[in-house]
């Protein structure tokens, strides 16, 4: 059988088919796995990229029978059970494709063009090196109009994503870098946050939501909502409302879609966001060996899609692998349903928002509860011990220990 995609979806199927007598390929453009939830971190300089990255041949090395292979998936041929990639056509008999998702401008003019996403490793060290490189230029602008354009950050999109990093900058800012750049006037700076809808972090109660827009506030985050972006530019964000923000630093953490780089014909549902719809048992209609999971997978749940995060890939994957494991044993695969235990953000130190079984949790308490989940969940000792570290010398010295312009 072959996994596609070595994301939380595709990485969990594969390792709850790994103790069984079933031969599993799994197929992904890099030869690592990304925790995606610490991405932010890394553009903010808090974690190392290497310290949320495990490589996927260590996490299969005892399991004979699974086999990876680097590279990229160019077809998939449902009808004859075939996976195209860079490298060769494999033909299967059980199909997980969890080839996750990409990022979705909305067709804003200039977003794809100026806007710096933070959906890769890859693309997190971009901003980085960045904002960093902001830092070091404005040393030498005489110009305080210019300089204060050089020193604007926007982050587009106030969900979990853009209101960790918001927080997380902020505090890069006004701890390491104002040691750093003591010629720097830091009154110059300015975090903008930018949301299109009248509340932060909409999946949460409204006494969550609003925790987290006066904790940002208090922390000098200027956050504007019920603010939809009409335009980006080289140096500006152009508001719907007429707004224009001067900036040449704008982050994008509005929106995703599913990953369209491999289109079975007629799968992908009508609406404009690419994603697969798929039956109450993640199954693919009319393909009962292909199943989808994940970010890619249209499901529903009392009339909603469910949230596109790690535990919802996590929980798809392994359903999606067992219920293959049934199949194998000439017994109906079962209806996948969702337990969702909650979700959080942090804020900064010693402060986030969490909603866990029906409880909600403020400050410092939600702050615990994120740090236990994140370390909880990194994989490999190796990398929770080296961002636990990180964590406590940020935490203890207000000092970011990952403050490098490097190469990609």
């Amino acid at each position: 059988m072959i996994v596609l995609g070595a994301g939380f979806g595709g990485l969990w199927a594969a390792r709850t088919l790994a103790p069984f007598n079933v031969d599993v390929l799994l197929v992904d453009q890099n030869n690592y796995h990304t925790f995606a939830p610490l991405l932010y971190q890394v553009a903010a300089s808090e974690v190392g990229p290497e310290e949320i990255a495990y490589p996927i041949r260590s996490i299969f090395r005892r399991f004979q029978n699974v086999e990876f292979e680097l590279g990229t998936v160019k077809e998939v041929d449902l009808e004859r059970k075939l996976v195209k990639t860079n490298n060769r056509t494999v033909q299967y008999d059980y199909l997980i494709q969890g080839t996750g998702s990409v990022v979705d401008y909305f067709g804003i003019p200039g977003a794809r063009e100026h806007a710096l996403p933070m959906k890769t490793l890859e693309e997190s060290i971009a901003i980085r090196n960045h904002i960093l490189s902001r830092f070091e230029r404005a040393v030498h602008e005489r110009d305080r109009n210019r300089r204060e354009i050089i020193l604007t950050f926007v982050i587009i999109g106030g969900g979990p994503t853009g209101v960790e990093f918001a927080g997380a900058l902020i505090e890069l800012i006004h701890g390491a870098l104002v040691k750093d750049f003591k010629t720097v006037n830091m009154h110059d700076v300015h975090v903008i946050l930018v949301e299109a809808l009248p509340h932060l972090i909409t999946s949460f109660p409204n006494r969550l939501q609003n925790y987290a827009l006066k904790r940002l506030q208090k922390m000098g985050v200027e956050v504007r909502l019920s603010s939809p972006v009409a335009q980006i530019t080289s140096d500006s964000v152009h508001l719907r409302d007429g707004e224009v923000i001067h900036s040449e630093t704008v982050i994008w953490a509005a929106g995703v879609r599913g990953n369209p780089a491999v289109r079975p014909t007629g799968l992908f549902s009508s609406n404009r966001a690419d994603f697969v719809s798929v039956k109450s048992t993640l199954q693919i209609e009319g393909y009962p060996e292909a199943y989808v999971v994940g970010d890619l997978a249209q499901f529903e749940e009392n009339g909603h899609r469910l949230p596109m995060i790690a535990p919802v890939a996590i929980q798809q994957g392994t359903h999606a692998a067992r219920n293959i494991i049934l199949q194998i044993l000439g017994k109906q695969p079962e209806n996948f349903k969702y337990r969702d235990r909650g979700y959080m953000v942090t804020l900064g130190r010693n402060s986030g928002v969490a909603y866990l079984l029906g409880h909600s949790f403020t400050g410092f308490a939600a702050w615990v509860i994120w740090l236990g989940v994140h370390l909880y969940n990194l994989i490999g000792f190796r990398n929770r011990l080296f961002v636990l570290t990180d964590w406590a010398w940020d935490y203890l010295l207000y000092e970011r220990t990952a403050r490098l312009i490097t190469s990609i």
